[in-house]
C-alpha cells in the first residue's frame, strides 16, 4: 500500500493508473477506523481495481472546538489496518494541502434545506464544511465510485445531492451500518465511551426496532415522543429522534403517504455525542 500526504505524490499515483485503464474507488475517513470503514473498502476492492481511502480530520465540519481537539487520531493503528485490508494508496493530507491559502474551496450548490433540519438544527455549519471537503477530496481523487456509510444518513443524502447538483461523475455507492455485538452502531467515536456507557449506548437501536412496530398503532409525532422519553436514562440526553421522508428529510406525517421512511436518531451519551438511523420503509 501507498502512503502519500501531498496532492502532487497522489495526482502521480492516480494518472499512472489511470494510464493504465484502472477503475478507482474511494473512502473518505476522519480515521480512528473501525470495520465499519473496513466494510466500505472491501465494497470498494470488490468493484474497483484500486482504492484510494483518505484520512483527514476536518476542521471545517466542526462547530465544537473541543469536538476537534478530542477527535481520536490514530494514523499509525489506521496505516495497519487498511494495509491488511488491501487498500491500494493512504492520502493523509495536512491542512494546507487540502486548503491552500490562496484557493477558493468553499462549495456552492443550492442545498435545498437538507443541511437545516435534525443535524443542521443542532451543528450549524457542518454540511457546509462536510460538502466543501468531500467536493475538494473528489476533485483531487477523480474516483470512479465514491463509498459512504448509512450510518450518516444525513450526510450521504446531502452529498447524493450534490454530485447531482453539480453534475458530478462520480457514482455514490451507500453501504449498510455495521453494528457492535449490542447493536450499537460502530463509529470512531465509541472510543470515547466507557465500558459501561458503551454498554448501556444499546439503549438507541433497541428504541429505533422498538419505534418502528409503534408505528402500526400510533401517530408520528408521538412515536417520536415516547423514543425521546425512552432514551432519558441516566447519563444519555436525547437531541432529536425524528421520522422522516428518506428524499426530503422533511418530517412524516401519514407513513402512508411515503415509499421510503427513515428514522434519524442523536443522543449524548456522557460528553460523547451518537447518531443512528433506521430505514423504516424502502422504495
Amino acid at each position: 500500500m501507498k502512503v502519500v500526504k501531498t496532492n502532487k505524490a497522489l495526482f502521480q499515483a492516480i494518472s499512472s493508473w489511470r494510464k493504465d485503464g484502472h477503475t478507482v474507488g474511494f473512502v473518505p475517513t476522519m480515521g480512528a477506523l473501525h470495520e465499519g470503514h473496513i466494510s466500505l473498502i472491501k465494497a470498494a476492492l470488490a468493484k474497483n481495481d484500486v482504492v484510494v481511502c483518505s484520512i483527514f480530520v476536518n476542521p471545517t465540519q466542526f462547530n465544537n472546538a473541543k469536538d476537534l481537539a478530542l477527535y481520536p487520531r490514530t494514523l499509525q493503528k489506521d496505516r495497519v489496518v487498511l494495509e491488511e485490508a488491501g487498500c491500494s494508496l493512504l492520502y493523509a493530507p495536512s491542512v494546507e494541502e487540502v486548503y491552500p491559502p490562496n484557493l477558493e474551496t468553499e462549495v456552492k450548490f443550492p442545498f435545498k434545506g437538507l443541511d437545516k433540519m435534525m443535524e443542521g438544527k443542532f451543528r450549524p455549519g457542518h454540511f457546509k464544511g462536510m460538502a466543501q471537503v468531500v467536493k475538494r477530496l473528489l476533485d483531487l481523487v477523480q474516483p470512479d465510485h465514491l463509498y459512504m456509510g448509512q450510518k450518516d444518513f444525513q450526510q450521504f443524502t446531502i452529498v447524493a445531492h450534490m454530485l447531482k447538483t453539480l453534475k458530478m461523475k462520480t457514482q455514490l455507492v451507500v453501504c449498510p451500518i455495521l453494528r457492535e455485538k449490542n447493536g450499537l452502531a460502530m463509529s470512531s467515536r465509541n472510543q470515547r465511551l466507557t465500558p459501561e456507557l458503551r454498554e448501556q449506548a444499546a439503549i438507541i437501536h433497541k428504541t429505533l426496532k422498538a419505534a418502528k412496530t409503534k408505528l402500526k398503532t400510533m401517530e408520528v409525532r408521538e412515536v417520536e415522543k415516547w423514543a425521546m422519553k425512552k432514551m432519558e436514562v441516566p447519563d444519555f440526553k436525547p437531541e432529536y429522534f425524528s421520522i422522516v421522508d428518506g428524499y426530503t428529510l422533511k418530517s412524516v406525517h401519514d407513513i402512508h403517504q411515503h415509499d421510503y421512511i427513515v428514522a434519524c436518531v442523536a443522543v449524548w451519551a456522557g460528553e460523547v455525542r451518537l447518531i443512528d438511523n433506521m430505514i423504516y420503509k424502502n422504495p
